[in-house]
């Protein structure tokens, strides 16, 4: 199965237990950002500028705990910022495993092998040596983390132990220099991978999730999936790259750039997607058929926003994860008051202007399982997608060129400057295949 069946069956009974209630509308996943601080400025992100004045400000535990139980979605993902940041994810965690939920850690893998290394302190005993030395001996831990470990931990708190129910769902653009580029920061592709193999041999389970924009290669799309599926990856999202309106604030403000040389249209989201249910085939994909086929442009779907509803330090955020026209003090309240007849694309055309390009996971995946805009045959396509085998560990994978070089200076941000001064615009320009050297003069240079 692509995804474990005590999960899938948690998910079906939710869903049959509201359509025997005749729900019209509720919760499938609910993104809960405790907080919006974030150690990384991604490219294509408005996130944290969108919320720039409460940077500091992030939920107590209590109230992270009391929106999912107020939703009641039987899966929670931790976003943010970074979640890894929030002071109290470790009994976030805890407290949402005692719910009964499945967990997404939504990271950027920064602080990945950090919080594991806690977890190894707290269970340590000697049964645990020969791993630690595969850790140790492939760089994943040094001596310092080593003798932490032994050490064990005087106070055995929560941590984030692995668990059939929890994933890390790691941010992955790319391979190297694409990643690096749209995170603006260089090494952090290399520290994802060494997180997720570390996570792989400790036993987590370990996800993936991608955003595609209009400078990703769908070749390079594909060799990435091969490389992860060679790291045993449990699974991936995609989600094709969307302009919407804090995301091309910030490109402008800050970047100096034109959004739509970057974000897709639908047009593009559509040639990018064209190979998506091969790719589904190939590769442990997590979503629906049905919506991989909207992406590529075979069938329209309704946009179903409310079943992956955000919870903030604002309150409820509507209409969607991306768009913003209100903040709501309860769940029901943001059901009751937004007119979700105002939003999405409807043959063709924008209900909302800012809706015309927006094909991405969060809006339609859902619309797909809940059968939404349901076709003759697609509840059965879902059923044998998701209850059939998985996809083999990918061999092509091995010899995937994944480090292939690195992006000048801060990503998109220093060839905005390169390109203000005239100076590196080839260099900037660049894409895989890179060459140390000429990646080390056009830093240089930006």
């Amino acid at each position: 199965m692509r995804f474990p069946l005590p999960l899938t069956l948690k998910i079906a009974s939710h869903i049959i237990g509201h359509r025997l209630r005749g729900s019209a509308k509720f919760a499938m996943v609910l993104q809960l950002e405790p907080l919006h601080t974030c150690n990384l400025t991604c490219t294509g992100c408005g996130r944290i500028r969108e919320y720039s004045t409460s940077l500091k400000d992030m939920m107590p535990v209590e109230d992270c705990l009391e929106a999912a139980d107020e939703c009641n979605a039987p899966m929670v993902s931790i976003c943010g910022g970074e979640p890894l940041i929030y002071p109290e994810i470790e009994s976030l965690v805890t407290g949402l495993r005692a719910q009964g939920r499945i967990i997404y850690i939504c990271t950027n893998g920064i602080f990945m092998r950090r919080k594991m290394r806690d977890y190894l302190a707290s269970v340590y005993d000697e049964c645990w040596e020969p791993k630690l030395r595969t850790l140790l001996h492939q760089s994943l831990i040094d001596e310092k983390d080593l003798a932490f470990i032994r050490k064990g931990k005087s106070s055995r708190g929560d941590v984030i132990a692995p668990s059939s129910w929890l994933y890390w769902n790691v941010h992955v653009d790319g391979l190297e220099y694409t990643h690096d580029l749209i995170v603006e920061r260089e090494g952090v592709f290399r520290e994802c991978v060494a997180a997720i193999r570390m996570a792989k041999i400790i036993g987590y389970q370990v996800a993936t999730n991608t955003t595609v924009y209009r400078e990703s290669e769908v070749e390079e799309i594909e060799n990435m999936f091969a490389y992860l599926s060679s790291l045993d990856v449990d699974g991936h999202t995609i989600s094709p790259g969307y302009d919407y309106d804090a995301a091309k604030q910030d490109m402008m403000k800050r970047l100096g750039k034109r959004p739509e040389d970057f974000f897709l249209t639908r047009e593009m989201t559509r040639e990018k997607f064209a190979d998506i249910e091969r790719w589904g085939r190939q590769f442990t994909i997590f979503g629906t058929p049905v919506y991989q086929e909207f992406l590529a442009g075979k069938r329209e779907l309704t946009c179903s926003a409310w079943a992956i509803p955000t919870r903030n330090i604002r309150g409820w955020k509507a209409p969607c994860y991306l768009m913003t026209d209100g903040h709501y003090d309860g769940y029901q309240e943001m059901l009751e008051k937004v007119d979700w007849d105002r939003y999405g694309v409807v043959d063709g055309v924008a209900r909302d202007p800012r809706c015309e390009n927006c094909m991405v996971h969060c809006g339609y995946d859902p619309s797909g399982a809940l059968g939404v805009d349901a076709q003759f045959g697609d509840t059965w396509k879902n059923i044998r997608y998701n209850f059939g085998p998985r996809p083999p560990r990918s061999l092509v994978g091995e010899r995937v060129n994944a480090f292939n070089g690195i992006s000048a200076g801060k990503g998109h941000l220093a060839c905005s400057r390169a390109d203000q001064t005239h100076s590196v615009n080839q260099g900037c320009s660049e894409k895989s295949g890179v060459r140390m050297a000429e990646t080390a003069a056009s830093s240089e240079a930006c």
